[in-house]
């Protein structure tokens, strides 16, 4: 279908619909009340058309596939819908009848954003509004930039939705359109509750209420109402809540059988869920009236043929009975939920009420059956896209919250049956689904945060990291709420060791670990470094000695992307006095050959200067220097080191080896993250474009070093981007550092691995343990401030 794409590698991207977040009434309604508004928007933008479309000059299906449109779009049918409005808008264009093309281009920006295609929705618009300006139509011109700041909106493009919205506010007045300033209002409404702006967003919404209800338009009214509602409900308001509810509640009963009013009940229905679990006195009422919604919301969309919407009413009702621990009944309601949504292929709904089936198989004792309904669940959810990740309102939901839960309840299960059985070898395979389960979370976790759907298609040509080396020991920790599980492969196979370490202590001990092992002057880190030891090395160290294990690869989770295993302590040596120790985002690595020394060609750049606000780095020059002389190649400095300069070398000459001493940050989120040069700064996407050709030679680029990076202490996200820069830009391995260090202490350390890196017995791990340990026994550079936020990234060898 017109809507669907693919990248390389096959993955399907996938439709959007409320509720893709664990289960947290706030932000399911906030992600319903979407469709809705999406819903009465439409029928403000189609219906002058409808009634003269098909009487005017032109293709005579134009009108009728407009009016389809509309239809398919009431009855949940997306896809369908932005099939229907791309011929209409096509026809249009072809009659050369711009208004009534944007009036399609603006129904389609509306279904695509119903599925979740925020790009591709304000592609739409964009196109309408150039259409529509020119007439200076006003009632279109307030359609087409509502809608553009709705889609802003939900994208979380604060600014530029507030002056879409103000704008469409504006003109919609000047032509006396309340309809339309009614829901132009309550989007204005929903961005500033975004903003935690409570009280302007209650004067929106009732402002907007007040219009919708002087115009008789009901089903707007109720929107507002129930926003109203949300809005006291987050101030904790909860009397003022309920009454707001009660009140929408007869409003939409009222209402005609419609998408609109399927959708508005179970919004409401949420709504009194929310406040369930804040009214203790009357949770058990609010229960009973909740189902009873849910119930009426299923009968409305049965009846009306919409799936989608039946899908979403069976399973938030069968929801609210698992919360009472009614589990026979919501299980009842849970198949009818994922039947309503496989009839639609909504596989944003299908994954929540597979996931339900789940706990709920769980909950019943019956422990296969759950882990065969969770891994249906898993399955579906890789078709979920990165850019769902941002919740209705513009509010940001990282996938680690979004969807992490479903993975790491999986493999919790899976580590729960392995431990119930008796056989060695059917236990290691329920580890290794285990593992492989919180690897499918952390795939769809890189693609969240690099906001690429294919970057982990980057890994075309894959290797497990148990079978590239026998003097490796590849460590896999999964922290879950109660305990963290070590599952390391050794020669010998997976061993699985328990830690009864909660997630919140053991994420705790990190912070305080990270936070101070940068202060150079203490060594207040110690008692810290020494507990995480406690916790995640020793448990398994008797199995090390086993075998002729010289490398610890760390396949990090969660908080421990933020600190270097290296400066763990034993209570008498730092880790990397034992082990080389390297880290990876997955199990997986790009051609995993060792470096080929005899063949490395560099390209070497970096900044001396002050420039763009950053200080100078003072001895990169040296660094660039011994890089030079080691390896010879290209070398860029200061004036030289511009981004067409940087393409142009990258672009003529097959380096094996790229080397950037120049300030970098790496920020949660992406578009902030940055590699400075002379005249820019190099974003993660540029540096993608220009490193990534190496993907298409024979021979690729078998090391990135960045040596002047930094990523802000406590921030996992931006921990990601760093463990993942490698994959993104097409590299076999990356060497980067955590914080940004003094730029002597950087260049010696530098310039030892490179030394080290000539000899072609040591792998890319010990040539970086070698210089850490030169600098670890310098009582200068001693402290691991200056030395352990140097990471090895992806391929060690």
């Amino acid at each position: 279908m017109a809507y669907d794409s693919q990248c390389t590698h096959g993955r399907r991207r996938s439709f959007r619909t409320p509720g893709l977040s664990n289960p947290r009434p706030g932000l399911e309604v906030r992600r319903s009340l979407l469709l809705i508004a999406a819903a009465i928007l439409i029928l403000f933008v189609s219906a002058p058309l409808l009634a003269q479309s098909p009487e005017r000059s032109g293709p005579p299906s134009a009108g009728t596939l407009l009016q389809q449109g509309s239809q398919l779009f009431q009855q949940g049918a997306f896809g369908e819908a932005v099939m229907r409005w791309q011929e209409a808008a096509q026809a249009f264009a072809q009659a050369e009848r711009p208004l009534e093309q944007s009036d399609a281009l603006t129904g389609l920006a509306q279904a695509y954003l119903a599925l979740g295609y925020s790009t591709k929705a304000a592609q739409s618009l964009e196109l309408a509004l150039t259409l529509v300006q020119p007439t200076r139509d006003r009632n279109r011109l307030a359609t087409v930039m509502g809608a553009l700041g709705q889609v802003y909106l939900e994208a979380g493009r604060m600014d530029a939705a507030s002056q879409y919205l103000l704008d469409a506010l504006r003109l919609a007045k000047e032509a006396g359109d309340a309809p339309r300033s009614a829901i132009i209002l309550n989007n204005l409404g929903k961005l500033r509750a975004a903003q935690q702006q409570e009280a302007q967003a209650l004067e929106a919404f009732a402002e907007s209420r007040k219009l919708a209800e002087a115009a008789h338009r009901p089903a707007a009214a109720s929107i507002a109402t129930v926003n109203s509602a949300q809005t006291l409900l987050r101030l904790n308001r909860t009397e003022e809540a309920k009454t707001w509810f009660d009140q929408a509640l007869p409003q939409l009963r009222s209402l005609p059988d419609s998408h609109d009013k399927a959708y508005g009940l179970i919004n409401l229905a949420l709504g009194y869920a929310g406040l369930r679990s804040r009214r203790a006195d009357a949770g058990e009422q609010l229960l009973i009236l909740a189902a009873a919604v849910l119930e009426d919301a299923s009968v409305v969309a049965q009846g009306i043929g919409d799936a989608r919407a039946a899908s979403y009413a069976f399973g938030y009702r069968a929801h609210l009975y698992e919360q009472a621990q009614r589990y026979q009944e919501a299980l009842l309601l849970t198949r009818l939920a994922v039947a309503a949504a496989q009839r639609v292929q909504a596989p944003e709904s299908l994954y929540r009420w597979q996931w339900q089936t789940g706990r709920l198989l769980k909950a019943l004792g019956q422990l296969d059956v759950a882990i065969a309904a969770y891994a249906r669940a898993a399955e579906t959810v890789q078709s979920i896209r990165p850019e769902m990740a941002v919740g209705s309102g513009g509010i940001a939901v990282p996938f680690r919250e979004s969807g992490g839960r479903l993975f790491y309840e999986l493999a919790d299960l899976l580590l729960q049956r392995a431990a119930a059985t008796s056989e060695p070898k059917e236990a290691q395979v329920y580890l290794t689904k285990a593992r492989e389960a919180v690897e499918l979370f952390k795939a769809a976790e890189l693609r969240d945060y690099f906001q690429d759907d294919c970057v982990d298609a980057r890994q075309s040509r894959t290797t497990s990291l148990d079978e590239v080396s026998r003097k490796a020991a590849v460590i896999y920790p999964i922290i879950l709420p109660d305990r963290t599980e070590l599952l390391v492969s050794l020669p010998s196979g997976l061993q699985r060791f328990i830690v009864p370490v909660s997630n919140d202590r053991l994420t705790e001990e990190i912070r305080a670990f990270r936070h101070k092992l940068e202060k150079s002057t203490t060594r207040e880190y110690l008692p810290h470094a020494q507990q995480l030891y406690t916790w995640l090395i020793r448990p398994f160290e008797p199995s090390l000695s086993q075998f002729s294990i010289n490398t610890l690869v760390i396949v990090p989770d969660g908080a421990l992307r933020t600190i270097p295993m290296a400066a763990l302590h034993d209570g008498e040596r730092f880790l990397i006095s034992k082990y080389a120790v390297a880290t990876t985002p997955s199990l997986t690595l790009t051609d995993p050959r060792p470096l080929r020394r005899e063949t490395i060609t560099a390209f070497s750049a970096g900044l001396t200067e002050a420039v763009q606000g950053f200080p100078p780095l003072t001895h990169v020059s040296e660094e660039l220097q011994t890089i030079k002389r080691l390896y010879g190649g290209t070398l860029l400095l200061n004036r030289e080191f511009v981004v067409s300069r940087m393409e142009k070398e990258l672009k003529e000459l097959p380096f094996s080896m790229v080397h950037i001493a120049s300030h970098g940050q790496f920020e949660s989120d992406v578009k902030k993250s940055f590699l400075l040069t002379f005249d820019d700064k190099l974003t993660m996407d540029r540096l993608e474009q220009f490193v990534g050709l190496y993907r298409f030679r024979d021979a690729p680029l078998a090391l990135l070093v960045l040596s002047a990076c930094e990523t802000a202490a406590g921030d996992d996200r931006a921990a990601l981007g760093l463990a993942g820069v490698a994959i993104k830009a097409g590299a076999t391995s990356a060497l980067a550092t955590l914080w940004l260090i003094s730029d002597e202490a950087s260049t010696k350390l530098v310039s030892e691995f490179y030394r080290q890196l000539q000899d072609p017995s040591l792998s890319k791990a010990v040539a970086l343990q070698r210089a850490q340990l030169k600098m670890l026994n310098d009582p200068v550079y001693s402290h691991p401030a200056y030395w352990a936020a140097f990471l090895l990234l992806n391929n060690w060898l």
